[in-house]
């Protein structure tokens, strides 16, 4: 794919669906934190869905841009890391986890929202199931990549390698040995996350998205 085959207008409307579900997911780091007694990221103005307070140049912009652009199957990004500081926190050892699936669990309920009113936009609109012409109705466009994306960003987010959220959760149940492994692989984190995310990810999504369709089609063909 050369990038005179690139339509403008359905890069913008992803790039905005990926920043508004990055946003979200941050923004529900910072709200846990908030809520299990750590206000540091509440005071650093990342409990907003202000993009400017969590945008980082190569995950929130390089990266995305480039799998745009690319050939490439599948599209997610990062942001700007929500910090805590874990002894404001009640639970020690609990919260941290709570504080790192909340962005996952947020992707989580935005997915399931977007998809039922994917469901709505399907009956209200009359929209077509070919693929093609679905896609050429602009609300089943932005609302179907809106489910899309935010299926991607949990799925992503949750390969247990750091800085990733799922991280948090594996790093719980390791020994003493194994957390500090874990805590090695933190330079290279990202780079072996997209790499699973390259050879593993397609499948699922592509069967999680086969269900999705069928969600908001059923009944209409």
């Amino acid at each position: 794919m050369g990038f005179h085959d690139v339509n403008i207008g359905e890069v913008a409307m992803k790039y905005i669906c990926l920043l508004f579900s990055l946003c979200v997911h941050e923004a529900a780091h910072a709200f846990m934190a908030d809520r299990c007694g750590d206000p540091s990221a509440r005071f650093l103005g990342r409990a907003t869905l202000n993009p400017l307070a969590h945008i980082d140049p190569i995950g929130t912009v390089v990266m995305p841009l480039l799998m745009m652009f690319s050939p490439i199957p599948l599209l997610f990004g990062w942001a700007k890391p929500v910090p805590y500081n874990p002894r404001n926190l009640r639970n020690q050892r609990r919260d941290p986890v709570l504080i790192s699936l909340a962005g996952p669990a947020a992707n989580f309920c935005m997915m399931i929202t977007f998809a039922i009113i994917l469901r709505i936009v399907v009956i209200t609109l009359h929209v077509p199931p070919i693929y093609s012409k679905a896609m050429q109705v602009g609300p089943f466009f932005l609302v179907f990549w809106m489910v899309m994306i935010n299926m991607a960003l949990m799925a992503f987010n949750l390969i247990p390698v750091p800085p990733l959220d799922g991280s948090a959760l594996l790093y719980r149940v390791l020994s003493l040995n194994g957390q500090r492994m874990l805590e090695s692989i933190g330079p290279f984190g990202i780079i072996i996350a997209m790499v699973v995310a390259y050879q593993v990810l397609p499948g699922p999504m592509n069967a999680l998205g086969n269900a999705i369709w069928l969600f908001a089609f059923w009944g209409q063909v």
